[in-house]
């Protein structure tokens, strides 16, 4: 019996199964963990590094607003009164007024700050009018330190008592006169702890593990409860600052009173500031410890299930094999149709080739749907970024136009003050609009005549346009905003040449399709450019041209944008000579409603 064909075939294969088996099972488990310990660690440096993003933005609008501030009319014409020795009681109490009129204006207007506070080495603080700030710990650090970022207190100079009472953090600004740069005090932005401690607070690590934003002498920025951390924070610390010199962020493991810790940290420059989490070992690889257990425990259930079905494994493996191999091969390539037609019939899960089959078809089945659900969130996401664009008007095209607005007004040139006005209202109008992506022809034309409008005062005899839309095309509806970025690029590239920028833009119901055309006497544009941009044009996904970083990004993502609205339908045609300008046309197919 020993020497059957059958006890043979079993212990053969569970010799020739076992021993690769236990092996795989192995390796797995530690590369397994190693893996996973790597991706835990991953996302808590990035948990790290988002804190320190937000941290970095709230911290850059206080810079922001103290710049602002100081340089504000108010604050200087109250500088200018104080160092002026022949100022009156008057003069100086009015121009006092308008400083506090103005920091209680500018903090009800900005959520993120507390209050604005300005203190004379003379006269004291604006709101209190004493010399008390000269004792308190922030005004001591900044004169011996130059530490202008102060950690969590409570600031008594402030315009009434519930504000007193809250914890505030600070950025300190020399009070100095622009021109004269003479100095007569400090300038003090106040904003709430709580809006970076309330999110640091929220960060766990395992089960016990917390973040803190500390100094890089270790002392608290944001009040927060250091308890029996301290020590390990300490000596985490030290360690940074003797071993992570030119280094932003890192992991610190750390052996303290038998217990491993692992610290991560998160420098940020500007303010010496330092975010450092800590947390036992234990706890963070708590799921490591687990699945190394339920791998264990899995591996010698399917070893015992090997043996005793070792015998089967050599009837009927072929065929179910190679139709999985097919499979597989159509799976690599992205046939996942084609996968499913070739997969194993399963007509039983007793034996493992068969269940394995059985788990392929439903993993395949799984991977179709992930990677459409994946495409499917990319293009909404995509789609999200495009209508938060749209809420965004080029900040320095507004810049521009209220100079041109202002220059207008100084020439009491009433008439070009109101057409200009009225120009930037309705472009606002239109890009907030978010109802719909598709709008009418006319509509977008009226876009572009603004638009056009309002660089015509700007540039004066240096830009000529002319506008033509067809009236059978007004009517059609197109996707929003697929020519501004074009005309937006005629008006730059035509500048740019040196001569007057020609620039005409028309619509027209041509063999029923509507063509859009710019067209300009620019630079034009070189022949392999055309070619990479007609190229794309060519997929049949946009993502690719939405991803693109290269040149021509307008263009590109309005022919993108086109593609996902009009698939093939859609047509472009650019005829460019270098030096003699570019005709771009946009054919789409006419959408009545």
């Amino acid at each position: 019996m020993l020497y059957s064909l059958r006890s043979r075939l079993m212990l053969s294969f569970s010799i020739l199964l076992i021993i690769p088996f236990t092996a795989v099972v192995f390796i797995f488990s530690r590369e397994s963990a190693n893996v996973i310990q790597s991706s835990i660690e991953t996302s808590t440096l990035q948990t790290i590094g988002q804190f320190a993003s937000h941290a970095d933005t709230l911290l850059m609008q206080i810079e922001d607003t103290g710049k602002q501030v100081l340089s504000s009319p108010f604050t200087q014409q109250w500088i200018t009164t104080t160092l002026n020795g022949g100022s009156s009681i008057g003069e100086r109490y009015l121009a006092t007024q308008q400083l506090r009129n103005f920091f209680s204006s500018y903090t009800v207007n900005n959520s993120n700050i507390i209050s604005v506070s300005a203190f004379k080495e003379v006269g004291g603080g604006i709101w209190t009018q004493d010399k008390s700030y000269l004792e308190s710990d922030w005004y001591k650090q900044y004169r011996r330190y130059n530490i202008r970022w102060t950690g969590a207190h409570r600031d008594r100079d402030q315009i009434d008592e519930s504000m007193r009472q809250s914890e505030v953090n600070s950025l300190v600004v020399p009070l100095v006169q622009l021109q004269s740069l003479n100095n007569i005090g400090v300038l003090k932005i106040n904003f709430p702890t709580s809006l970076l401690r309330d999110d640091i607070d929220k960060i766990r690590f395992g089960s016990s593990g917390r973040a803190f934003l500390l100094t890089e002498e270790g002392t608290g920025v944001l009040n927060q409860d250091l308890g029996g951390s301290r020590q390990v924070l300490s000596e985490g610390l030290a360690y940074v600052k003797a071993h992570s010199a030119g280094q932003i962020s890192g992991i610190i493991p750390l052996r303290k009173k038998d217990t491993d810790y692992l610290l991560f940290y998160r420098k940020l420059p500007a303010q010496n500031w330092i975010i450092i989490g800590e947390v036992p070992k234990a706890e963070l690889y708590a799921k490591i410890t687990q699945i190394k257990q339920t791998l264990l425990l899995g591996s010698l259930g399917l070893l015992v299930l090997v043996i005793a079905v070792a015998l089967w494994l050599s009837i009927g493996i072929t065929k179910p094999l190679s139709a999985m191999a097919q499979a597989m091969r159509h799976v690599k390539h992205g046939r996942f149709d084609l996968a499913l037609e070739h997969m194993p019939k399963v007509r039983t899960r007793r034996s493992e080739v068969h269940y394995v089959a059985s788990v392929f078809e439903q993993m395949t089945h799984r991977l179709k749907y992930l990677i459409e659900t994946e495409f499917e969130t990319d293009l909404r996401r995509k789609n999200a970024e495009y209508k938060a664009l749209l809420l965004q008007i080029n900040p320095h095209f507004f810049n521009n136009t209220l100079e041109i607005i202002g220059g207008l007004a100084a020439m009491k040139r009433e008439d070009l003050v109101m057409d200009a006005t009225e120009a930037l209202a309705k472009m606002m109008r239109y890009s907030l609009d978010l109802d719909s992506d598709l709008v009418k022809v006319s509509e977008e034309i009226g876009y572009i005549r603004d638009y056009l409008l309002i660089q015509k005062l700007r540039h004066q005899d240096k830009l000529i346009f002319s506008i033509h839309s067809d009236p059978e095309a007004e009517s059609l509806h197109i996707a929003k905003f697929i020519l501004q970025p074009i005309v937006e690029n005629a008006v730059k590239y035509s500048l740019e040449k040196g001569e007057a920028a020609e620039v005409a833009v028309s619509s027209e119901l041509r063999d029923n399709r509507l063509w859009l055309t710019v067209k300009d006497n620019g630079i034009g544009m070189p022949q392999d450019m055309i070619s990479g941009i007609l190229a794309d044009t060519e997929l049949r996904s946009g993502v690719g041209i939405l991803n693109d970083k290269g040149n021509s990004i307008g263009l590109r993502n309005t022919l993108s944008r086109c593609r996902l609205y009009y698939g093939d339908l859609f047509e472009i045609s650019i005829e460019s000579e270098e030096g003699g300008g570019t005709a771009i046309t946009l054919k789409l197919p006419p959408v009545r409603s």
